[in-house]
């Protein structure tokens, strides 16, 4: 990828996604309730049931279940994902579990079926998991919007951990052997708390994932005032990245060598470095650096791209490398 091309598209899309952000008319952003949270025991619990998952169609493998973390909002209290099922005897297969970003539309409904298809052909199971607030989850009556409710969104990182567990412990307990998590961006993020928290987990796959809340976000801004918004939060963010919300105050739980990094070096919306600060934290695990940005790692990467994580997520999940050549 063309260094100045992946960059360009990282900005554009910076200078649309600030274009969303609203005005500051909403009520006080609740910081310390946050920190009181993040710091506690309920944040995120020892213990985790699974799932209690249903259905909606057997034949497409729809299915939904019962938060395990419920909210005030009733469409946010049930989460929807689908299960992409081996022909034969799915139960006795690995699963790997996709998990999108955010506004994520492209990977969630075009990109992962795709991927699921390649994981089938290679012996896995492949699931797909709505996060909190997305897609049919999204609440009929918005949310307050303007200031941040950090309270709010720790709330919400809370409630996506504990249905990417509840999923992980409703497929163990069904009999797959073993159960990995390919997180994007946002999706990244949440996968690198989870397995910060999971030792059941036998991988984890983390592209370009938010290491940390990033006060630096605004400067790329054009318009000033929206920049002087961004801004503003920076102190808050800054207290913030100092609990769980920044991955590098964490270690896994599962060994390093289960854990791969995918970095994108024109990556304009992470931080330049974030992810190399978090494979040294984490004891160095495998770290792959694309010459890609944020945007094109996630939508202009083949088969190829693809097919090679399948073949590192192979011999941690039981199966021999070479099987995932077949695809």
């Amino acid at each position: 990828m063309i260094a100045s091309l992946a960059k360009f598209i990282d900005w554009s899309i910076i200078q649309v996604l600030s274009l969303l952000e609203p005005p500051p008319n909403a009520p006080g952003p609740r910081l310390e309730e946050a920190l009181e949270f993040l710091k506690g025991p309920n944040f995120i619990p020892a213990e985790s049931q699974p799932a209690r998952v249903k259905f909606i169609s057997s034949e497409s493998g729809h299915f939904r279940f019962p938060t395990p973390r419920p909210c005030g909002s009733a469409e946010n209290n049930v989460v929807y994902g689908r299960l992409y099922r081996c022909p034969e005897r799915w139960r006795q297969q690995p699963v790997v579990v996709l998990l999108h970003g955010r506004c994520d539309v492209f990977n969630h409904w075009y990109r992962f079926p795709s991927i699921a298809r390649c994981c089938n052909r290679a012996g896995f199971n492949a699931a797909t998991l709505v996060a909190p607030y997305y897609f049919q989850r999204r609440p009929r009556r918005p949310l307050a919007t303007g200031r941040p409710d950090y309270r709010l969104l720790a709330e919400t990182t809370a409630q996506a951990i504990a249905e990417i567990r509840a999923l992980a412990g409703w497929l163990l307990a069904e009999g797959c052997p073993a159960v990995a998590l390919w997180g994007i961006s946002y999706g990244g993020w949440l996968a690198g708390m989870t397995v910060c928290r999971e030792p059941r987990l036998a991988a984890a796959v983390l592209t370009i994932p938010g290491v940390r809340l990033d006060p630096g976000f605004g400067e790329l801004v054009l318009w000033r005032r929206i920049r002087e918004r961004l801004q503003e939060r920076r102190a808050a963010l800054e207290v913030l990245n100092q609990t769980a919300f920044n991955l590098t105050t964490t270690r896994p739980a599962i060994p390093g060598g289960k854990i791969l990094l995918i970095d994108a070096i024109h990556d304009l919306m992470v931080p330049q470095g974030a992810t190399q600060e978090l494979w040294q934290a984490w004891g160095q695990p495998d770290f792959w650096r694309l010459p890609h940005g944020h945007i094109s790692i996630v939508c202009m990467t083949g088969p190829g791209f693809t097919h090679r994580v399948l073949h590192w997520l192979a011999p941690r999940l039981n199966r021999p490398a070479g099987q995932t050549s077949q695809t």
